[in-house]
């Protein structure tokens, strides 16, 4: 099981995440802000900065409770627009 050893902030949007195979990955998280309830929160940078590490390293999660899961990070692939790199 894929799990996120540590996370730090890039900038207002963006976040680096190490998982327990070794895998680095910087996700630009613009694409999963809208206008829902649920994800309008993160546009305002000091609310995206409250973002915390699940137990064990089982996702990520903001206060309101949107969330993602380690494989769905693990696994995303940004599109052109986006920003995501990965290391081996």
């Amino acid at each position: 099981m894929i799990s996120i050893k540590n996370f730090r902030i890039i900038d207002d949007k963006k976040i680096h995440f190490n998982f327990s195979d070794g895998t680095e990955k910087t996700i630009d998280f613009k694409p999963f802000i809208g206008e829902d309830k649920l994800s309008r929160p993160l546009s305002d940078p000091a609310y995206f900065r409250k973002v915390e590490l699940y137990e064990n390293g089982r996702g990520i999660y903001w206060p309101n409770d949107y969330d993602f899961c380690p494989d769905f990070l693990h696994q995303y692939q940004a599109n052109e627009k986006a920003l995501m790199t990965e290391k081996s």
